[in-house]
């Protein structure tokens, strides 16, 4: 989850001189480069039922996620991870209402947690009851019309260091202490067992029954993938959240990054996409860069060598907890986005921004949508709810848009001036490529520009086809006027879901949508 070094050094305002110092380091070292309302029921079920209508599966064409007829497809949507036993979103309440809920707001994604060491107790032994608690979630996320991207969520890689995900059986720590245990941005750099248990863990050393970790890892995967292959509202598979590179940590604490250990990570990768493709050849498999990516170092994974992957990032400001401007951040921030660009072109992958916010400052996250948008990338915010998270930053509602999922998303039960933010206008379907889209919140004014050329270069869409632009209730309260230039409007006024049809012979396509 949230973490990273933004988590590693997403600091808050608790936090001692020493904390601050170590961030204030790791910006010098980074930066050297220099650089509500509730929806009512017909719209929240017209929402549903659009939003299915989206032809599954997704893959995609070169950065562009695109559906089943070749639409280019933007994905907005949280991040539903539960990390206490028994690790299923379900335990803490998270159920349909939730799902309809997201929906209503306009989103069309969840990155859906599973913890390893739940599924695999045992050495080559699956719980599938777990397993099937998630399918029940991803199921249910579906009847809303929502994708689930299954995320294999740690941090801190197991309890024993204060955080979560591997099997107990799964750390090799020599006997080297876990202590201090300060806190969870700090237990990477100071924890000798922690970053000695990752040490094994990448050079895939061999577990108690004498096979590899990363090699039980990867049949885990399998085994997942063989439970969840032909579910078309599973968006894929996140192969690790938020690699940390142990002891060779020091090496990726620059902003041209770490090739080495990368070189690791990349291995791992394709290790374990071999055995998700011997059981899925055809789902999206996301990969993610070592978490120091996530505030300016560069990655070098390169291309992993399969047709169908997607590129899965992450980015936290670190300077906003030192200089309490959200300012500081935009450098960084982006140069985390084209650092994440310079892979996907080098790659041929699609990407997605899966975790950002963690956050209530709400000029940071305003800046951090506005960075999406310009470089035209869908997002999943961190997270639906503080869920009693052990590896977050802040107070552990911080995080949320939802303060207990076990009660209904209405009312003081929301963050309504972060949904305020996160619930806004975007292009979810594009018969064409998009040219560029973007919401001006104080006007409240959403643009799109888009060519009718088909993503993936095969043509053009013909006359009439039709393009979806999600208009969330909360976005626009009073309703919204739409202007299309060279189109049509399709749907009926005030729509959530705002249908424009191309114009006879039309090559390029801008709609405008203003509030009344």
């Amino acid at each position: 989850m949230p973490k990273r070094i933004a988590a590693l050094l997403h600091l808050n305002t608790r936090m001692g001189a020493a904390r601050l110092g170590l961030a204030a380091l790791l910006v010098a070292v980074l930066g050297s480069c220099g650089a509500s309302s509730t929806p009512t029921s017909d719209k929240a079920g017209s929402t549903k039922s659009a939003v299915a209508t989206m032809a599954l599966p997704l893959n995609h064409a070169g950065r562009w996620i695109t559906d089943a007829q070749g639409r280019v497809v933007t994905l907005h949507g949280i991040n539903m991870v539960y990390k206490r036993p028994p690790y299923a979103p379900d335990a803490i309440g998270f159920d349909d209402d939730d799902a309809a809920f997201l929906a209503g707001e306009g989103y069309n994604t969840v990155r859906l947690g599973i913890i390893y060491k739940a599924l695999e107790p045992t050495p080559g032994v699956y719980d599938d009851a777990y397993l099937d608690r998630i399918a029940q979630t991803a199921d249910t996320l579906a009847r809303h019309g929502i994708v689930a991207l299954l995320d294999f969520h740690q941090d801190l890689y197991n309890e024993k260091f204060g955080g979560e995900g591997l099997p107990d059986w799964a750390v090799q720590d020599d006997g080297l202490p876990n202590q201090p245990q300060l806190d969870f941005t700090l237990n990477y750099f100071l924890e000798l067992g922690l970053n000695r248990a990752f040490d094994h863990f990448w050079h895939n050393d061999a577990g108690p029954d004498g096979v590899g970790l990363q090699d039980r890892y990867a049949l885990a995967w399998r085994h997942v993938a063989e439970h969840f292959r032909g579910h078309n509202a599973v968006l894929g598979y996140d192969l690790f959240n938020e690699p940390w590179p142990g002891t060779q940590y020091p090496t990726c604490l620059s902003p041209l990054g770490c090739p080495v250990f990368d070189q690791l990570l990349a291995d791992f990768s394709r290790r374990v996409i071999a055995q998700i493709r011997a059981a899925d050849p055809q789902a999206l498999v996301w990969y993610e860069p070592n978490v120091i990516f996530n505030n300016g170092a560069r990655s070098h994974l390169g291309d992993l060598g399969d047709a169908n992957l997607g590129f899965s990032f992450h980015d936290y400001c670190l300077t906003e907890p030192i200089t309490g401007s959200n300012l500081a951040c935009d450098p960084f921030d982006n140069l985390v986005f084209n650092n994440a660009l310079s892979q996907i072109d080098a790659s041929g992958d699609t990407w997605l921004l899966t975790e950002f916010g963690a956050s209530d400052d709400l000029a940071n996250l305003q800046a951090m949508l506005d960075r999406a948008d310009s470089f035209m990338v869908g997002w999943q915010y961190w997270a639906y709810c503080g869920c009693n998270d052990p590896t977050t930053t802040g107070e552990n509602d911080t995080q949320a848009i939802v303060y207990d999922p076990a009660q209904a998303p209405t009312g003081d039960n929301l963050k309504a001036d972060k949904l305020a933010l996160l619930s806004r206008p975007y292009p979810q379907r594009v018969a064409g490529t998009p040219l560029s889209y973007g919401y001006a919140m104080a006007s409240r004014t959403f643009t799109l520009r888009y060519s009718t050329a088909a993503a993936d270069g095969s043509g053009a869409f013909g006359d009439g086809a039709e393009t979806v632009i999600a208009v969330p209730m909360r976005a626009y309260p009073q309703g919204y006027r739409v202007s299309v230039e060279h189109g049509s409007v399709a749907s009926a006024a005030d729509a959530p879901l705002l249908r424009v049809r191309s114009a006879s012979g039309a090559g390029m396509i801008t709609v405008t949508v203003t509030t009344h």
